[in-house]
């Protein structure tokens, strides 16, 4: 058994979003940071293999919409301040407590050597951090759908009721291998029976087990030494705490969920896509009612940390992914992934993907433009077609239309950069940068050779291969003179289509015998002539 420290907060998932700047937009009830009562540890379970997920990460590794499914729980039990986090590990322990770390500070980790049953992961807990007098709230890392709210009524009917022990159910249309919440003839709670261990008559009830708990913690350290392993599975079941502490003469009791789905367990892939399908509508339909317009739900993916300002527009196939922020007004889509981007009030960006970007107020970026990480794009500037830009900054009012690649490169306010230009950063061994000034007109295929820096208001002539710097107000020209040589495909490409299409060209010339300017020869006129 082993315990370690973590840290790292992260603002709670599904409970407050605040879109970009004094654009907020969040559900009233969601916006509550619960403090009374409040509990002294909660327990998140994360020490199952999840066999069923085929896979060699740890199921409650797993992501969906931004989080993987231990930080959802993490970030929802987060919301009721406890005293003390606690998540018990066990496969995968080692990436385990490091996702821990990443979400919550001071949590502590307990490893449970083996998989010996819900009571037996309590145990450790409590064999290792001792009795915790006070509420302390148990659940599991599988369940990503739970509210924060829905865990503080909990505890808040917990409290008030004076129980002992209270169990989160909830009845569902299929209750499959869930613990079944059997009642005595007044109602009240007199036992939970697992799946396995139920009769046919019991297993035909709705009202399930969903495997979250408040219990009195002094109770609980007493009665978790006495649970049996006289079971189908030979394990130690945390259920049996509440019949042990309602033999005790213990005041038991149960909560039961106003949304079923919330308490949707995950053990394979097929259940992780219904949660994921599941948490993103919430979140669609929270963003919806805060003002943004979706235009596709079914096709729009939005993550847990993402903000939008109100009146932003999301068009079909778009995903919003990391701590993205999309400003008032701005339209993002359709078909976009942006990661980590943040885009401006009023923006406009279509058919792009973009990572750890900065889209200015009224800019448009695409269609099929690529920002990549370190891309600043300035206010009102356009990034058009075909265009990939790497660590650059465009100033306001700037473009660049099409078929350019921009890598490490400072563009001045009102620069014009021509259709398929290249900033050749990387010399084989190190990158270098390229600095163009305000209102700058590169020609078209233009080869900026890095570090270079082309001034205010200065030209390059399209074809350039530009390695020394141009002065503002100059023109740029570094390209070879033209020369033709005729006749060359005649020459050097004979029996070709290209020497046929040329020599029928020549013939047709002005001047060319046979052609309009000269009049046809006859040999054989010449020849009667003579």
């Amino acid at each position: 058994m082993n315990t370690f420290a973590t840290a790292s907060p992260i603002p709670s998932v599904g409970d407050t979003h605040e879109a970009p700047g004094t654009q907020t937009s969040a559900l009233p009830e969601e916006t509550c940071r619960v403090s009374e009562p409040r509990p002294v540890a909660v327990l998140v379970l994360a020490a199952g293999e999840g066999t069923r997920m085929k896979s060699r990460i740890p199921k409650v590794l797993h992501p969906l919409c931004g989080r993987s499914m231990l930080g959802h729980v993490l970030a929802a039990a987060g919301q009721l301040d406890p005293h003390r986090m606690v998540v018990v590990a066990g496969h995968g322990r080692d990436e385990v407590g490091a996702e821990a770390i990443r979400y919550e500070p001071d949590v502590a980790v307990v490893v449970q050597d083996r998989q010996a049953g819900t009571g037996h992961a309590v145990r450790m807990v409590i064999e290792t951090l001792g009795m915790m007098p006070g509420i302390v709230l148990v659940t599991y890392g599988d369940m990503p759908l739970l509210r924060a709210r829905t865990l503080a009524e909990l505890v808040r009917e917990h409290a008030a009721a004076g129980n002992a022990v209270t169990v989160l159910t909830a009845r569902v249309g299929d209750p499959s291998s869930y613990g079944r919440i059997v009642r005595d003839e007044h109602g009240a709670l007199a036992e939970i029976v697992e799946y396995a261990d139920a009769t046919p008559d019991q297993r035909a009830i709705d009202e399930i087990n969903s495997g979250c708990y408040a219990f009195d913690g002094a109770l609980l350290a007493d009665a978790i030494k006495r649970v049996a392993t006289s079971n189908a599975q030979g394990q130690e079941y945390l259920t049996d705490v509440v019949a042990i502490l309602r033999g005790d003469g213990h005041l038991v009791g149960a909560v039961l969920a106003a949304d079923p789905g919330e308490v949707q367990g995950v053990n394979d892939r097929v259940q992780l896509a219904q949660v994921r399908r599941a948490y993103n509508d919430r979140l669609l339909e929270d963003w919806m009612r805060a003002g943004v317009t979706i235009v596709d739900p079914a096709s729009t993916w939005i993550d847990a940390d993402v903000t939008l300002g109100q009146d932003a527009e999301i068009l079909p196939g778009t995903h919003l992914e990391g701590q993205t922020s999309i400003g008032p007004g701005a339209t993002v889509g359709p078909h976009c992934r942006l990661t980590d981007t943040s885009v401006g009030q009023d923006a406009s960006v279509s058919f792009t993907v973009c990572v750890q970007a900065e889209i200015g107020p009224e800019a448009t970026v695409g269609p099929y433009a690529y920002l990549r990480p370190g891309t600043r794009i300035g206010a009102g500037a356009h990034i058009g077609c075909h265009v990939e830009l790497k660590n650059s900054v465009v100033g306001a009012g700037a473009k660049v239309p099409h078929l350019s690649y921009v890598g490490d490169a400072d563009i001045g306010e009102g620069a014009n950069i021509g259709a398929a230009t290249i900033f050749s950063n990387y010399d084989g061994a190190a990158k270098h940068r390229t600095t163009i000034g305000a209102d700058v007109f590169t020609g078209s295929d233009t080869i900026l050779v890095a570090p270079v820096t082309v001034g205010d208001g200065a030209y390059t002539a399209a074809g350039s291969v530009i390695t020394e710097d141009v002065p503002p107000g100059a023109l740029g020209v570094a390209r070879g003179r033209q020369h033709n040589s005729e006749g060359w495909v005649e020459r050097r490409r004979p029996g070709t289509r290209a020497a046929a299409r040329a020599r029928r060209a020549a013939e047709a010339a002005p001047g060319a015998p046979g052609s309009a300017g000269e009049p046809a020869r006859d040999d054989d006129e010449g020849a009667q002539g003579r």
